[in-house]
């Protein structure tokens, strides 16, 4: 390939990203406008939010436990080293609240929400499903992608709260299994360390998180290209761009949370 040919093929690319961006940017604020125009779709909301909780519960919760037994069966013997095994509990609950939980329950959930958005409005797409709604009066937009959005963005607190008990109930295991400590001791260490300012960050950005899985998947199966190839195309898109704007917002609003609430 000539260097002409290179220029010309990076060209595109970038004429595609930035035209790809502006409808992404585009698609946000309909949702914005959209989302707090009446009538308010309660039901369908309350619907996709049992939905994707249900489906997501039996994984989460493997993955929850998992972590924080995982994490202080790993740690121990790097905090024993120093002598530091009574910092234990501690560490794990303050890793799990405001990292590992958010984040981990955040990816899992991209995998299996969004990817399914993504089809699942892709399939309507190539089928031609929204445009028939779109010919009976119907606002698919507010139909489907609000209310999907929407569910994301609540349910999504919530099942980080499930996993990061579940978390430091794998962590209590695990401190059984390495150290001769109780339930109390063990729970007394927990709530020592935990404060709102260590609560408020880690579960309040994954109202963001849900969101932009949320958004994403309807993103990309909303505008799915014709045809069965459109909509596998648009399941693991989402799933690939969900998990990296996951990641980059983590890092954003890990930094607005230590300017906010400082150590």
């Amino acid at each position: 390939m000539t260097q002409k040919n290179s220029e010309i093929l990076l060209g595109k690319n970038i004429r595609n990203f930035l035209a790809s961006f502006g409808e992404f940017t585009y698609f946000i604020i309909r949702f914005l406008k959209n989302v707090f125009i009446p009538p308010y779709e309660f039901v369908e909301t309350k619907k996709h939010m049992d939905e994707l909780g249900v489906k997501t519960l039996p994984i989460v919760s493997v993955t929850g436990f998992i972590i924080g037994l995982v994490l202080a069966l790993q740690s121990h013997p790097v905090l024993a080293r120093f002598g530091a095994e009574t910092f234990l509990p501690s560490m794990v609950a303050l890793s799990v609240v405001r990292e590992l939980g958010p984040v981990l329950t955040a990816l899992i959930f991209a995998g299996r929400v969004s990817s399914g958005i993504g089809a699942e409005l892709g399939s309507m797409r190539v089928t031609e499903q929204i445009d028939a709604m779109e010919v009976s009066a119907i606002d698919p937009f507010r139909f489907l992608v609000v209310t999907r959005v929407l569910a994301c963005t609540l349910i999504l607190p919530m099942l980080t709260v499930y996993v990061i008990f579940l978390a430091i109930l794998g962590g209590f295991i695990a401190v059984i299994l390495v150290q001769n400590s109780s339930l109390q001791l063990y729970t007394g260490a927990v709530i020592e360390a935990i404060t709102f300012s260590d609560i408020i960050p880690g579960v309040g950005k994954t109202f963001f998180f849900g969101f932009i899985v949320g958004i994403v998947g309807a993103f990309k199966g909303y505008n799915a290209d014709k045809g069965t190839e459109g909509v596998g195309k648009a399941s693991t898109t989402s799933v690939v761009l969900a998990s990296l704007l996951i990641l980059i917002a983590d890092m954003i609003l890990v930094k607005i949370s230590l300017v906010l609430w400082p150590n």
